[in-house]
């Protein structure tokens, strides 16, 4: 059985070596698993909170998207996204702001710290707070449900967001769900094991301390910033204090075992501080010099990453798209037609126990959705350019025609005429694809 995994990367910076280790490297080692469903996104919405440099947003969305792809993460298994090219999330943020209670949102970290710190220099407690960032928590809250994401890694200043992710979408499942959780409610994955790299000086690696070394600058950079690392003044064949030296620490975060004994070994009987620098040079060069190379390539060809990024996207929208349609019937945004198609075919519905509902699209096109008993969407049919071929692709199916179903992995379309007119939306194994696609057989079955 897989879980479902997500995160978020905020798109106002350039990845450095401590991002590297202590975030990208395993999440990227993690979506390999077998039983993962990873989703990574571009948080180029939350971004928008904390940057007002449009050329800082743009450059850095394309920088950490060459980044990931650079390293490793592989779009066939894991879902890679931008998340404003999800048009569902910020439908879906305001479907959770209207449940979400300001009572809450008031206790929020970040809100509150700058409240205090607007009253300790005299100021109004809300100057320079803005809704996006007073919001925040439900943003983040509706990039977690729009996938009910059931993991979500995050440092400890984060916890608290997901805990108000989880009571936010426990509300709306209340007033909304009739019984049935539309949310799952996710859990905060603390990675404890993540490393934390110095910087240059010592302290933790971050670019606020400008102590950081470049994860994809040139061979050069990378020789210039290691020669930068404070070291102690023992000479040449003292014994260096291992455990103390900060560069050993970085070099530690790359090095095989074997690498970090003869290491610690060479430091202990005198090595040079100098030769211990080029040391881990050659241990990073090593480590991201492929991949820099991928990197540039990929700088290169913004097109190539857009491409990517847009096939993401649709990868995670066909999951969104019919989960907001069902959340949207939840708490009664539903088409006018569906009143009228009820009315009319009442009998039949209630004799295959299953219900067509019709719609209209935001760009003007018809839609049908098919849902059982329970309410589950089973199938969603394909964009018709008027209400009349709608109707009549789903009079067909209502009329029990033979059907040709066909599984796609963990989807499965309605094909009619050598032509597929609905799909259905992702199911979590094969064994939930199996029994909707009976439940599908047994609903549009011809009676008697």
């Amino acid at each position: 059985m897989t879980t479902r995994i997500l995160t978020g990367i905020t798109t106002t910076g350039t990845p450095h070596l401590g991002n590297y280790a202590g975030a990208i490297r395993p999440a990227i080692v993690a979506s390999r698993a077998a039983d993962a469903d990873s989703f990574y996104f571009l948080a180029d919405y939350h971004a928008l909170i904390k940057c007002d440099d449009p050329a800082r947003i743009q450059r850095s969305r394309l920088e950490i998207a060459a980044t990931w792809l650079a390293l490793g993460l592989d779009v066939d298994k894991a879902t890679f996204y931008r998340q404003s090219d999800i048009p569902e999330i910020p439908e879906l943020c305001w479907l959770l702001t209207c449940v979400a209670g300001k009572g809450l949102l008031n206790r929020a970290h970040a809100y509150k710290a700058s409240v205090d710190k607007n009253v300790e220099a005299g100021e109004d407690p809300d100057a320079g707070v803005t809704m996006g960032l007073f919001s925040y928590p439900v943003l983040m809250a509706a990039d977690i449900l729009m996938f009910n994401a059931q993991k979500v890694p995050v440092g400890r200043d984060q916890i608290q967001h997901v805990e108000m992710a989880r009571d936010i979408g426990q509300r709306f499942n209340h007033l909304f769900g009739k019984g049935k959780d539309l949310f799952v409610l996710p859990e905060a994955v603390i990675e404890e094991e993540v490393a934390t790299l110095p910087g240059l000086d010592g302290r933790k690696m971050s670019k606020s301390y400008d102590n950081t070394i470049p994860l994809f600058g040139t061979s050069k950079q990378l020789k210039e910033a290691i020669a930068r690392i404070v070291t102690d003044s023992r000479l040449p064949g003292e014994p260096k204090d291992v455990d103390g030296s900060h560069l050993f620490t970085l070099y530690q975060a790359f090095a095989s075992s074997s690498q970090q004994a003869e290491f610690r070994a060479e430091l202990e009987a005198g090595l040079a501080w100098g030769e211990a620098k080029n040391r881990l040079y050659q241990l990073l060069e090593g480590e991201l010099g492929e991949a820099r190379e991928r990197y540039n390539a990929l700088i290169a060809r913004p097109a190539d990453l857009e491409d990517i990024l847009l096939a993401g996207a649709a990868k995670a929208r066909r999951i969104a798209t019919p989960f907001l349609g069902e959340l949207r019937e939840a708490v009664g945004l539903r088409s006018f037609r569906e009143q009228v198609q009820a009315a009319g075919s009442e009998k039949k519905k209630a004799a295959k126990s299953a219900r067509f509902v019709s719609f209209r699209d935001d760009d003007g096109s018809f839609r049908f959705r098919l849902l059982d008993a329970d309410g589950e969407q089973l199938l969603l049919s394909k964009s018709f350019a008027d209400g009349k071929s709608s109707g009549m692709v789903g009079k067909r199916l209502q009329a029990g025609e033979a059907l040709d179903v066909r599984a796609d992995g963990l989807f499965f379309s309605v094909w009619i005429d050598g032509e597929s007119v609905a799909s259905s939306p992702e199911f979590a194994d094969a064994q939930a694809l199996e029994a909707a696609i009976q439940r599908l057989r047994e609903a549009l079955a011809p009676q008697d």
